[in-house]
């Protein structure tokens, strides 16, 4: 059976996440749903992340087994089709060795998210980035961050239900820039690593909110991660702002 690399965007408000779940919407189950439009059978796909409930895509990647060759083209464009009108869409498609796996052959996922910051309510932004209504310290965010960088035990940053065998990761990048908009200026968040804990990025985003806007201190975050305990973490942000935006493989699937 061909397999094939997805490249996924998604709004992902209108759905419980990526992972199919019993009589709720899932971005999985969207695709699984279509691909049963055009092979009437049951199929399953995996992805390179698992998104959570509110929680978009700009880059997602997953794979399927088709029982018949299909043009990478056309086998988007149907996919495509049976999506219609889930704000799901398929924005490259490749074909892949038969080992190639979507979630194992990765080397690295790269989350972004997305912080407004005004007073006025997100009219035309709603539910795609966290808006606060003051101005943050983006030096003492960044002073803050660099604490987080490299190999550490992340239990302060990760969810009482993560099922990860380990709390120890290796955290590759997170860069912090500020960006002048027509909606007013944003905070983008670029966070990097092989893999992550869950709830690992919003952790993050919410306990360096607390340094940009002065209630903790930098050096606050070395505490928390030192403390390893989920307590001292900061607040954890909500979903709306955070996009899987990209994963990296040895040899880009959708390269050429």
């Amino acid at each position: 059976m061909p397999r094939y690399a997805l490249k996924v965007e998604y709004h992902g408000a209108p759905f419980v996440g990526w992972q199919r779940q019993p009589d709720h919407p899932s971005v999985q189950g969207a695709i699984e749903a279509a691909l049963a439009r055009l092979e009437p059978r049951g199929h399953t796909i995996a992805a390179a992340g698992r998104t959570d409930a509110g929680v978009h895509a700009l880059a997602q990647v997953a794979h399927c087994d088709m029982a018949r060759d299909w043009d990478p083209f056309r086998l988007s464009e149907a996919i495509n089709y049976h999506l219609k009108p889930l704000p799901v869409a398929i924005v490259d498609c490749a074909e892949v060795a038969d080992d190639w796996h979507a979630r194992f052959s990765a080397l690295e996922r790269h989350y972004k998210f997305r912080l407004l910051m005004r007073r006025a309510p997100a009219t035309h932004l709603e539910g795609l980035v966290w808006r606060v209504n003051r101005e943050l310290d983006l030096d003492a965010m960044r002073e803050g961050a660099a604490h987080l960088l490299g190999l550490q035990d992340f239990t302060t940053f990760r969810s009482s239900i993560c099922q990860a065998e380990s709390p120890v990761k290796t955290l590759d990048a997170l860069d912090i820039t500020g960006i002048e908009t027509d909606w007013g200026p944003e905070v983008h968040f670029d966070v990097r690593a092989r893999s992550f804990l869950h709830n690992q990025v919003r952790s993050f985003v919410g306990t360096l909110e607390r340094v940009g806007s002065g209630g903790w201190a930098p050096d606050d975050v070395r505490r928390a991660l030192e403390a390893r305990d989920r307590a001292a973490c900061g607040p954890v942000c909500p979903p709306q702002g955070l996009y899987l935006a990209g994963v990296q493989y040895p040899d880009d699937p959708f390269a050429g």
